[in-house]
């Protein structure tokens, strides 16, 4: 078990109106993006000095996120971040495309108002930005934005809350490497293709980019699983 309260770089918080919320968005991107290590340890009071506030806020974020399986609490010690096995992110990535795939052609085949796709425009641009510059934290922060809130367009909360845990579960390994050889990118414009597809009602094809989309993130980690290193 190794400790590190060296975190990635960090924003600071100070005048934002939900600073809890704030500090889970970015600790769980920064989780869901490798930024912060499986096995390593952290501790609330280190991270709370990067982000300029005090550990409390800090704390509650990482045992709230610690319900959704990505920290583990060590008494005395901080929290650990989960590391996940090869078949459990495999398992993962099926039961996402079992719920995604399915709602995402419902949602085209039904059809979408217009003022909603224009909604979720600003955030599949943001995801391709952020991959552009290299922001993992903000990337995979505004992905989940995205994905969350195109399923709640189908309007079953259940769906939404379900898909939030199994994705904020996922690991992508190797990200940063993807990111440097702007490996990130076509998956990052898939999400403004999605739109163009639901906004065409193409049923079939939001479909089979939204089952190849989900395949990437498997692709991603197995591709660092394959070279040897993690």
């Amino acid at each position: 078990m190794a400790d590190d309260d060296t975190a990635p770089a960090l924003p600071s918080f100070h005048g934002r109106r939900s600073l809890r919320d704030e500090i889970v968005q970015t600790l769980r991107g920064a989780v869901i993006s490798g930024d912060l290590r499986p096995g390593v340890v952290y501790s609330a009071p280190s991270l709370a000095a990067q982000f300029g506030v005090s550990p409390t806020p800090v704390r509650e974020a990482m045992v709230d996120l610690a319900k959704d399986g990505l920290f583990e609490p060590l008494r005395n010690k901080g929290f650990r971040v989960v590391e996940l096995s090869e078949k459990e992110l495999d398992d993962l990535a099926d039961l996402r495309a079992l719920i995604e795939v399915p709602v995402v052609r419902r949602l085209a085949e039904a059809g979408v108002d217009a003022a909603d796709i224009a909604r979720l425009r600003p955030l599949a641009a943001g995801i391709e930005e952020a991959a552009a510059r290299r922001d993992l934290i903000a990337h995979a922060a505004i992905d989940l934005e995205f994905h969350l809130a195109l399923l709640a367009l189908d309007g079953n909360e259940q769906i939404v809350e379900t898909v939030r845990a199994l994705r904020s579960r996922s690991r992508i390994y190797g990200a940063k490497q993807l990111a440097e050889s702007e490996a990130l990118l076509p998956s990052a414009r898939e999400h403004s293709v999605l739109l163009d597809l639901i906004e065409a009602r193409d049923g079939a094809g939001a479909e089979a980019l939204m089952r190849r989309h989900i395949g990437h993130v498997r692709g991603i980690w197995a591709a660092k699983r394959d070279s040897g290193s993690r």
